[in-house]
């Protein structure tokens, strides 16, 4: 044990998780690339939780950064700051929410508990629909929300949460269906749910399910929830916070997969924009952005520096067309994964989409998750010099796959490679 990682024990939390039987500290990146303390260099393929979004030290953030820090670092929301504007209106005309207002947090567990508020108030009822083994954060009323045992270490709530289902498509009770019968059996859980209900507030969802391990439903699941919503007026909240700003390839927002429905109420953003400095947010239209009837500021949300860096970071990716390189290198990577997942007895499935990628592991011969197994592909891919995540509802069985969205086409083949020789030394 290092002396840090003795100094990390003595200080933190015991839940407080670290990756690894000898947890790595990082010191610098570059590009899709990070070093350790003691000077190995390893290919980042989880972007500090899908947080780097473009590139580790990405020279025009780095300089929008120093530059409105060495004007003015803080003043809050009390005050004019032209770059919190400037940012929320390119995030507004994104969004594709009409009339839309755009309120600046510093997480994605406050962007969800600001959405839960402002859906509460709104419609006057604490009742919540979400997804099974959803993920929302981990403030008081965000692991109330969460569908996933691992994540949510309370049962008591502000919120009366109803789970739905939808979020799995290949496990559960309709995991043998077409995806048109899976969307109709869903729709119909829903309506009988909502048959047992006096007036839910809002159904929240992530277009694909980050912790819960890179599952997604068929396209066009939450349109046709939409239909059955709206009918008795309950607002939709699109988690974006992982599939938000191009990862998935196809889209700029997961909800667009689902665009029959047009865009939901309200969206809640975070991670990439910052490309790993803290923002996160809000975006819903006017009437219900506007419904609280009590005063209400953020000291650090829409910080100056944080906004510069947004700005800078937004600009590189639609300039640079990273969504349409998620796409293209996102579709080789996911192709590879499956030649490689093809000739492992260990693993059940590849999926994802763009650059957002699960694999997730068994039992060879049974359906059983196999956490021992993720843990140790963990292990041998840092040893060859690649750096993944892993989650999953079914014991933290699933390798995730997310490296910034500039990731070039050789990159993808290394990583590929090195996860190869990982899977099969491991399982």
């Amino acid at each position: 044990m290092t002396g840090l990682h003795e100094r990390h024990l003595a200080v933190s939390p015991a839940w407080l998780a670290l990756y690894y039987r000898h947890p790595l500290e990082l010191t610098h990146g570059e590009g899709r690339h990070v070093w350790d303390a003691d000077g190995n260099r390893y290919l980042d393929f989880f972007g500090g939780i899908l947080t780097t979004m473009t590139a580790h030290a990405l020279p025009e953030v780095t300089k929008a950064v120093s530059e409105q820090a060495g004007r003015l670092i803080h003043s809050s929301t009390l005050y004019l700051n032209r770059p919190m504007v400037e940012l929320a209106e390119r995030i507004a005309t994104l969004s594709g929410i009409p009339d839309a207002r755009v309120f600046f947090t510093t997480s994605g567990t406050e962007a969800n508990d600001t959405a839960l508020l402002l859906a509460t108030a709104y419609r006057g009822s604490n009742q919540i629909l979400a997804m099974r083994n959803s993920y929302h954060g981990r403030s008081f009323s965000a692991v109330s929300i969460t569908g996933n045992t691992s994540w949510s270490p309370t049962s008591l709530s502000p919120l009366q949460t109803l789970y739905v289902h939808g979020g799995v498509r290949s496990r559960g009770p309709y995991a043998e269906l077409s995806d048109e019968h899976f969307i109709k059996a869903c729709v119909a859980d829903l309506e009988d749910l909502l048959g047992h209900t006096r007036n839910p507030a809002a159904l929240i969802a992530e277009p694909v399910q980050g912790v819960g391990g890179f599952t997604a439903p068929p396209d066009g699941l939450y349109a046709a929830f939409r239909e059955v919503l709206d009918r008795r007026g309950i607002l939709w909240i699109s988690d974006e916070v992982q599939t938000g700003w191009g990862r998935t390839g196809d889209h700029f927002w997961g909800w667009q997969a689902h665009a029959a429905s047009g865009p939901p109420d309200i969206l809640t953003f975070a991670k990439g924009i910052g490309n790993g400095m803290s923002i996160g947010g809000v975006v819903a239209r006017a009437d219900v952005m506007n419904c609280l009837d009590a005063n209400s500021i953020s000291t650090f949300g829409g910080s100056p520096v944080t906004m510069a860096a947004g700005l800078a970071n937004l600009s590189y990716l639609l300039e640079h067309d990273l969504q349409g390189n998620a796409r293209r290198v996102g579709g080789l990577l996911i192709e590879r994964l499956r030649a490689v997942g093809a000739s492992s007895p260990a693993v059940r499935e590849v999926r994802g989409r763009g650059l957002m990628i699960g694999i997730e592991l068994v039992k060879p011969g049974t359906d059983e998750a196999a956490p021992e197994a993720a843990a140790a592909v963990l292990e041998a891919a840092r040893a060859g010099g690649l750096l993944i995540g892993k989650g999953g509802g079914h014991d933290t069985s699933v390798l995730r796959i997310a490296p910034p969205l500039s990731l070039t086409v050789a990159e993808a083949e290394e990583g590929a490679e090195i996860l190869g020789e990982a899977l099969h030394a491991a399982t």
